[in-house]
């Protein structure tokens, strides 16, 4: 038998299903927008910073906004953070697929990669293309190396860490940074890894004020292309602190590097690598500071580099352990826009709760 509503309420019944649909449209919009911190006085002023956080295992979702803070407070940069986010909730999700707003790199003085076997879609990919097309100025960390993982009938296999073709063999990371994936060389949680400043490198304002990183990072192995000029070698130590003995069985490799590589016009862009970068790694003052002068360095503003280079944390760092899944769950980009928010609250579970 056919129910009826009476038009007074069916019209309030359907304006209330209106609303919660424009209300959670909106709800994800917002949680989707880009993390951005605007950049004050100081040398960057005036210049844009991209960073791409999306990694699975190392907490680039930490590390990256960390270092935003740092750049705008301290050093005057605009920086504005993409996640990888679950596209139905707008949460912050490393294993993602889904980074939205990378249009805004058309607008980037740096990008600052820290992302590991993405294959994004089409219209998310586009600007990262159009960005190194143009030879912009690139800072990579750890899993940088391997960022992308896209099949091959995709418009951008060739960037595949594995690609195999003759103009851009092991795609993105040996053709703009000068590595691809090589394999680890030192194990996580056993081996951390101490990096020796190469003496005849020690004049590069990257260098000015480090003395000797440590992370607590195990190692990858690497061999950078020739044109590359390396900082520093990462020795793998048999433990996990900065005094620990080198490991017996592994000699160092380079852990730190600098090149520069080419766009489709002939424009050159400048690059800086390094294979470290996990969110507890930047608790170490050194290795800090070394990232941060990596930044100005590769913006061209390297003459503002001094050995006291303000490179404190703004806001609190709590660093969750890295490991797969080991993200802390619940967390939206706009949860960090405050400045004095901490980087992550710990009262966010690190555990997924049970759907």
């Amino acid at each position: 038998m056919p129910v009826f509503m009476p038009i007074g309420k069916l019209i309030m019944w359907n304006r209330c299903i209106l609303v919660l649909v424009v209300t959670t449209s909106l709800n994800l919009t917002a949680s989707a927008d880009p993390l951005v911190y605007e950049g004050g006085t100081g040398p960057g002023s005036g210049k844009h910073i991209v960073f791409l956080a999306g990694d699975h295992e190392y907490r680039s979702e930490e590390t990256l906004p960390a270092l935003a803070r740092i750049l705008a407070v301290h050093h005057g940069f605009k920086c504005t953070v993409l996640f990888t986010v679950d596209p139905e909730t707008g949460e912050i999700d490393p294993a993602s697929d889904h980074m939205p707003g990378t249009q805004i790199l058309e607008t980037a003085d740096l990008a600052v990669v820290f992302l590991r076997f993405k294959n994004l879609p089409v219209e998310q990919m586009q600007p990262i293309d159009d960005y190194l097309d143009r030879a912009g100025p690139v800072v990579a960390l750890r899993t940088a190396t391997h960022a992308f993982k896209i099949p091959t009938d995709s418009p951008f296999a060739r960037y595949d860490y594995a690609y195999k073709g003759a103009k851009y063999d092991n795609g993105f990371g040996r053709q703009v940074l000068g590595e691809s994936w090589a394999g680890h060389y030192g194990k996580n949680h056993v081996m951390s890894t101490r990096l020796d400043v190469v003496p005849e490198a020690r004049s590069h304002p990257i260098l000015r004020g480090v003395t000797r990183p440590w992370v607590q990072a195990g190692g990858y192995w690497t061999a950078p292309t020739e044109d590359c000029t390396v900082l520093a070698l990462a020795q793998p130590l048999d433990g996990m602190t900065s005094d620990a003995p080198a490991a017996p069985d592994k000699s160092p490799c380079p852990g730190a590097w600098v090149r520069h590589y080419s766009g489709t016009n002939g424009s050159t862009g400048r690059v800086f690598t390094t294979t470290y970068g996990a969110s507890e790694d930047i608790v170490n003052l050194d290795f800090r500071r070394m990232l941060i002068n990596a930044c100005l360095w590769a913006s061209g503003v390297e003459e503002a580099i001094t050995p006291d280079l303000n490179v404190d944390f703004v806001g609190a760092f709590q660093p969750a352990t890295f490991r797969f899944g080991g993200h802390r769950r619940g967390v939206r980009p706009a949860d960090l826009a405050d400045l004095n928010s901490p980087i992550m609250s710990t009262t966010k579970p690190i555990v997924a709760p049970p759907k």
